[in-house]
């Protein structure tokens, strides 16, 4: 079987396919072959399958990393099972829950001649996937291959996860990728963290900054999640929001406390024409008004002047900010500026010269890290 490494997390939304991408070109740059997929699709948008039958689904993730880096079709490796509600009840009502087959089609999906670097994307979590005999260990035991784990770090309780990761994988775990670690922490975790978890075996290839950009959320996936109606500037719905206001405080407070934010979504009350006429004059990416009343016609043309969308939503203000803040970081990197920062964040702060090393597969370029 040819050269494999699954990149796995402990939790979803770590950063897994912005590792892929940026390794991704990297090696391509190199003038590396390389092969990527996902054995258990978890991005998807289809209104049906056949099924228990996947033959061919490529998921969402892979496509747009193919498609970013203008990788063969040939080489984006096929899903051997979707993560939906429908696909995991049939699972457990007819008791399948060992790998059988789904082992079985993946090998024969790797198991050839190709001369290269194969990167596989596990799910969301070490668990995630057991229903369908797919997590991030079972892949590994089975395909005999090394684990690259990205983990988010909120503080020194993150090495918790990495022990557990740990102990599952055992030697698969080739080591660790630290993402979203504050700016002013991280040569702190260089100095300190770094070595205490080497002498605990766990390797650590990279520590990645945190990015505003790279948790942020487009417009139009804020109209989704909010059910909003789109009052003007429709079209501009790839505005990416970085910050959250909520313009709740008389209108010169909400002016000082604007303009010290940037790439804002802004949710206040609809009678509230002084904060949404302020607002438009700040770094606003949307305007989210909630409650009853309809905006002025002269706030609509500042707005439609200005290209900034304004969305009239039936939530409160309290639900609105909630579903806001937990799109933030929750959100996949579809978008071209997205996979540029991420594919600058790898290659500038992930050893991929000692992750190759680490994992057996030839290189012969230099790193910076």
């Amino acid at each position: 079987m040819s050269d494999i490494l699954l990149i796995g997390s402990c939790e979803s939304f770590s950063g897994k396919s912005a590792l892929v991408l940026g390794m991704a070109k990297r090696l391509l740059e190199n003038n590396k072959k390389v092969r990527i997929g996902k054995p258990l699709a978890t991005c998807i948008e289809l209104t049906s399958l056949p099924s228990m039958s996947y033959e061919g689904l490529i998921d969402d993730d892979v496509k747009f990393i193919g498609s970013t880096l203008n990788i063969e079709e040939e080489n984006l490796i096929s899903s051997v099972g979707l993560l939906d509600d429908i696909s995991a009840e049939k699972r457990i009502a007819n008791k399948d829950l060992l790998p059988g087959r789904a082992f079985d089609q993946i090998q024969e999906l790797l198991d050839d001649d190709f001369e290269g670097l194969n990167i596989l994307e596990a799910a969301g979590s070490l668990h995630e996937g057991m229903i369908y005999g797919l997590s991030l260990p079972q892949l590994a035991k089975t395909l005999n291959a090394k684990v690259l784990i990205v983990n988010i770090w909120e503080d020194c309780k993150s090495v918790d996860a990495l022990l557990g990761a740990q102990k599952q994988l055992g030697d698969h775990l080739a080591g660790v990728v630290l993402n979203a670690v504050l700016p002013k922490e991280v040569e702190k975790i260089k100095k300190t963290i770094i070595p205490s978890l080497k002498e605990m075996n766990i390797e650590v290839f990279g520590v990645m900054p945190q990015s505003p950009l790279l948790r942020s959320v487009t417009v139009g996936e804020l109209i989704r999640r909010l059910d909003a109606q789109v009052i003007c500037c429709q079209e501009k719905d790839e505005l990416l929001v970085e910050t959250l206001s909520i313009g709740a405080m008389g209108v010169n407070s909400a002016m000082e406390f604007f303009r010290r934010r940037r790439n804002m979504a802004v949710v206040t009350g609809a009678d509230r024409t002084d904060i949404q006429l302020a607002a438009l004059e700040a770094s606003t990416q949307c305007l989210i008004l909630t409650g009853l009343g309809e905006p002025l016609s002269q706030l609509i043309h500042r707005a439609e002047e200005l290209d900034v969308p304004i969305l009239k939503v039936e939530l409160d203000t309290l639900a609105t900010v909630e579903i806001i803040e937990q799109a933030f970081g929750h959100v996949r990197i579809h978008e071209s500026i997205k996979a540029s920062y991420a594919v600058q964040l790898v290659q500038e702060h992930v050893n991929l010269k000692r992750i190759l090393e680490k994992i057996d597969f030839p290189c012969n370029f230099s790193d910076k890290c």
